[in-house]
């Protein structure tokens, strides 16, 4: 007797609607259906998108409170021939969300991993926002100090993009247009869903907006690349004492200074006070 082949598992990794649960493919609900087992972030999230399709699953959870041991158990069922499909609540599992634990885990085990394509905010959004698509970089979530961003969105020499909390939404923006209140943006509220905003001008333009109107919802960033670094400090600030030395207003000059260098128009200003010039 010719013994059967073992069964040959696989992780599938299914991205998921970040708002519409139309915004699914086919494919994506074959395997869904199919699978011995969804892992998902949100048990009852995901049950919402399956019973919306007719799809009745084996759910069970991962998510970043247990995702190194729950990858571990997930691990041994594909190794043991399951079909165990990944998905999280929104957009592509791993991006600013669990599950590298178990794609590397089952990749270390030379186990078959599917990764399927679909939405996705991060594309989503730099699409909407209008701006160069050439070159860009999604950075997850926006650092939390403010030094950090500022250095993030001084040494932008692309497209960014990135994840932000609408209670911080209005103090990042204040932030951006300090230090370059030219630069364009693009604010990308509630994307595919039924009250989606697509907000487009300067920072200083939409940072005075939503400090007026906190936003609510899920937010993209998108932002236009920092102006090239044509000059330094010192070399800006000697240039900002010769316009005021001839005539010119220190802050519009400091203004003006900030936009040609990328260097922060209030940062200029206080050099100028302290030269007592």
């Amino acid at each position: 007797m010719i013994p059967s082949e073992a069964p040959v598992g696989r992780l599938v990794v299914c991205p998921t609607p970040i708002g519409n649960l139309e915004d699914i493919t086919l494919r994506a609900l074959r395997e869904l259906g199919e699978a011995d087992l969804i892992a998902c972030e949100d048990t009852r999230r995901t049950r919402i998108l399956l019973e919306r399709h007719g799809i009745a699953g084996r759910l069970t959870s991962l998510h970043e409170h247990n995702e190194a041991a729950r990858a571990r158990e997930l691990v041994a069922r594909v190794a043991a021939g399951e079909v165990v499909a990944l998905v999280c609540d929104a957009g592509m599992p791993l991006v600013s969300d669990p599950g590298f634990e178990l794609v590397r885990g089952c990749l270390q085990e030379r186990l078959e991993v599917e990764v399927l394509p679909g939405p996705s905010a991060v594309v989503t959004a730099l699409v909407a926002s209008g701006l160069a698509p050439a070159a860009w970089r999604f950075v997850g979530f926006l650092p939390r100090g403010r030094a950090e961003r500022r250095e993030l969105f001084a040494g932008a020499g692309e497209t960014l993009v990135a994840f932000e909390s609408p209670r911080r939404l209005a103090g990042t923006l204040a932030e951006l247009a300090e230090l370059d209140p030219e630069r364009p943006v693009a604010v990308c509220r509630e994307l595919t869903k039924l009250h989606e905003e697509v907000s487009r001008g300067s920072a200083s333009e939409l940072a005075e907006r939503f400090a007026a109107e906190p936003a609510r919802g899920e937010v993209v960033i998108v932002c236009g690349p920092a102006p090239p670094a044509s000059a330094s400090r010192e070399a800006a600030l000697a240039a900002l004492r010769e316009l005021v030395e001839a005539g010119a207003r220190a802050r519009p000059a400091a203004a003006v200074l900030a936009r040609l260098t990328g260097i922060a128009a209030n940062e200029l200003y206080r050099g100028l006070v302290a030269t007592g010039k």
